[in-house]
């Protein structure tokens, strides 16, 4: 077999067959993180450095593994000199999904199929910056056959450059985590924003809601929370007033209470106006002081938390009720007890496992994703890839995604236990149809 070859990846003539039934479908990025206004501009990149190692914390965090100075990873070193220190890391990320992705994107946008490695480098380097003079951000979104793009966005944010471009629509995504603080700054900046007085819990609902309903106006159809885990604690309505009028001496369990309203009341509207509620949890956020001191946010400081206990999640999905629960997606960080949660997800109506998320987005993460959700849930009812990615060129990884997808239900056709007509029309819902009934 040939380095990245037409069918790596797929094991079997079934898998190959799958494969070429969907490689083609347009691509629906439900949750990401590109730059709106970079979209708006049809932004033009002009050094694959830049391009790949901007704000790739995912590639920071292996260099920083092996070694390579900070210079040439955050610091004033050349996009030329950071390709370069990137490109001689790579041979030992075998197995990684930097390697599977890094190959892809070279053979899929720039047309170059062999291994990127320091006696490599400058020439790839000098190939993929003559091919990026014909690219911009566009022209990238009809490469790949990009119909949607969900970006994630505060509710303050002005949504100025959430529209259609070309034959992709660019829609925002609610995510108001910075309320769960009870931060009086970020607070006053929703009232700004707002052109509304915040003086108490109606206030704030208040706002909130016309945020919401303006975000729905741009198209949104998706929210999402990142936390390391559910609450444990629910205030009423009542208590959750008086937490917010004495916010600037609330205590950690205070905090938890009216995390745990906010949510649910978030949940409740979500479900009134047909957006879906995308949850993230698990994750320890910028574990490193130093680095985190260094770098800021988003710069590869973030790690695996503790297990979520499954109890937690019981307790916030029994206290929605089916008339008001929205769609809810979960993803864990932690895949210990993925069993466990998706479980769950089939006692209540209008919940399913997510992706594999982040840290899990690797061969063997998303094979245990699918066949995890295929044995204790329903795998018809996957809503495929998404990219959570701030990078233009992360589109290779539906391409990942459906070749692991293909290959895992190709092999249950191959040993006669599955129908190869069905087989397709799941593959097919799985990477379009499924994600386009919820956007």
């Amino acid at each position: 077999m040939r380095f990245f070859d037409d069918n790596v990846l797929l094991y079997t003539d079934e898998a190959k067959t799958l494969y070429n039934s969907v490689k083609d479908l347009p691509i629906l990025d439900y949750h990401c993180h590109l730059d709106p206004s970079l979209i708006a501009k049809n932004e033009r990149f002009t050094d694959i450095g830049e391009l790949w190692l901007a704000g790739d914390h995912y590639k920071w965090r292996a260099m920083r593994i092996m070694g390579v100075d900070e210079e040439y990873i955050t610091g004033s070193k050349s996009w030329k000199e950071k390709f370069c220190a990137y490109a001689s890391v790579l041979p030992s990320l075998i197995g990684n999904a930097l390697y599977y992705w890094t190959h892809f994107e070279l053979k899929q946008i720039f047309g170059i199929n062999e291994p990127l490695n320091a006696k490599s480098a400058e020439r790839i380097y000098d190939q993929a910056n003559e091919k990026l003079k014909e690219l911009s951000v566009y022209q990238l979104f009809e490469l790949f056959k990009v119909e949607v793009v969900a970006t994630t966005d505060d509710p303050i944010d002005s949504l100025e450059f959430h529209k259609t471009y070309s034959n992709t629509r660019v829609i925002p995504t609610f995510r108001p985590d910075k309320l769960y603080a009870l931060n009086d700054e970020y607070i006053q900046k929703l009232a700004y924003v707002s052109q509304k007085s915040i003086q108490n819990l109606d206030d704030l609902l208040a706002v909130l809601e016309e945020r919401l309903d303006f975000f729905v106006s741009k198209g949104c159809k998706m929210s999402d929370h990142g936390f390391d885990t559910f609450p444990s604690l629910y205030a009423t309505k009542e208590e959750a007033q008086s937490i917010f009028e004495h916010r600037n001496n609330a205590t950690a369990e205070d905090k938890d209470k009216f995390f745990g309203f906010l949510l649910l009341w978030l949940s409740s509207q979500y479900a009134k106006r047909g957006i879906a509620m995308q949850i993230h949890f698990a994750v320890t956020r910028n574990v490193n002081p130093q680095g985190f001191a260094k770098c800021g946010v988003d710069s590869g400081f973030d790690v695996i938390s503790s297990p979520t206990d499954p109890k937690r999640l019981i307790g916030f999905l029994a206290r929605t009720k089916d008339d008001t629960r929205p769609e809810i997606i979960l993803y864990t960080l932690n895949d210990a007890p993925l069993k466990s949660l998706t479980a769950i997800t089939g006692a209540f109506r209008k919940v399913r496992m997510g992706a594999a998320w982040w840290f899990n987005d690797t061969v063997e993460g998303i094979r245990t994703n699918l066949k995890t959700i295929a044995e204790y849930s329903a795998l018809g009812s996957n809503l495929g890839m998404l990219t959570d990615s701030r990078s233009f060129s992360s589109y290779s990884r539906f391409d990942f995604f459906r070749r692991l997808l293909c290959d895992y239900v190709g092999s249950l056709v191959n040993k006669g236990e599955y129908d190869m007509n069905t087989a397709e029309e799941l593959v097919r819902n799985i990477c379009y149809n499924n994600p386009k009934a919820v956007l």
